[in-house]
C-alpha cells in the first residue's frame, strides 16, 4: 500500500512508511478457489498485487520478491498467494535482502529447492483476493496495484507519462513515471503538495510537478566520489 502525506511543504522531509495491511485481521477470501490453477486475467479487481519474484538467488531455492505490502516481511503472513499462472504460492521463509530498497526480499517458496526451480518462478506477479486485505481506513492510503498504471497528467489536462512503481527507500512513497515522451522514468514525492488529485475511477493522478522532472541527470560535482 501507499500514503500520500497531507503536507503543504515540498521539502525532503522524512517520514516513516506505516505498516497498512494488518496480518491478524479475520477475513474471508472470495476468489479463487484453491484447486482452481487457471491463469489469471490480466485485470481482476478482486485481486491485488502483492508482490513481484525477481531473479533467483544462490543455488538452493531462494528467489528474490519485491514485496508490495506496507510492512514487507508481512507478505508472508497472508497464507497462500495466488500466482499470475494460476499457481498457489506458500513462502516459507522470508528475509531482507539488504541495500537500499527495503521491499527486495529474499524468499523460499514451498516445493522449490534448487535453481532451476526458482528461476522458474522469475517474474511471476503474486496476487491476493482483495476481501482478505479489507478496506483502507484513511482516504489517503491506497493499494499499489490502484496506483500503478495510471495517466498522470498536469493541471492543464496534458498526459505526461504513466505510473509504473510506488517505491519507498525509507523517505516515503514515490510515484515513479515513465514519461509519455519516452526515456527515463523520474521519482515525484507522492504527497498532497505533489499530487493534489487522485482520480482512480478515471484511471489517472494529477500532479504539480517541478520543471526539471524528466531533465537528465547532470554530471557529477569534480569533488564527488565515483
Amino acid at each position: 500500500m501507499a500514503r500520500r502525506p497531507g503536507s503543504s511543504s515540498r521539502g525532503s522531509q522524512r517520514t516513516d512508511r506505516p505498516g497498512r495491511l494488518d496480518p491478524g485481521a479475520v477475513t474471508a477470501p472470495r476468489r479463487p478457489e484453491p484447486d482452481s490453477d487457471a491463469p489469471l486475467p490480466a485485470t481482476d479487481p478482486s485481486l491485488v498485487q502483492m508482490g513481484e519474484f525477481g531473479r533467483a538467488h544462490g543455488l538452493n531455492g531462494e528467489v528474490r520478491l519485491k514485496s508490495y505490502s506496507g510492512d514487507p516481511l508481512a507478505i508472508s503472513s497472508y497464507g497462500l498467494l495466488i500466482g499470475a499462472d494460476g499457481r498457489r504460492i506458500e513462502l516459507t521463509d522470508v528475509r531482507r535482502a539488504g541495500g537500499a530498497s527495503p521491499d527486495l526480499l529474499v524468499v523460499r517458496v514451498k516445493g522449490i529447492a534448487d535453481r532451476t526451480g526458482a528461476e522458474s518462478l522469475n517474474r511471476l506477479a503474486l496476487y491476493l483476493p482483495r476481501a482478505r486485505l479489507g478496506e483502507v481506513e484513511d482516504d489517503d492510503e491506497f493499494f499499489t496495484a490502484d496506483l500503478v498504471g495510471l495517466d498522470v497528467v498536469d493541471g492543464a489536462g496534458t498526459v505526461l507519462g504513466t505510473v509504473t512503481d510506488v517505491p519507498n527507500y525509507g523517505g516515503g512513497d514515490l510515484l515513479e513515471i515513465r514519461p509519455a515522451a519516452g526515456g527515463a522514468t523520474a521519482l515525484l514525492p507522492f504527497t498532497k503538495a505533489f499530487v493534489p488529485t487522485l482520480d482512480i475511477p478515471n484511471g489517472r493522478v494529477v500532479v504539480d510537478p517541478p520543471e526539471d522532472l524528466f531533465a537528465p541527470a547532470g554530471p557529477k560535482p569534480p569533488d564527488e566520489p565515483d
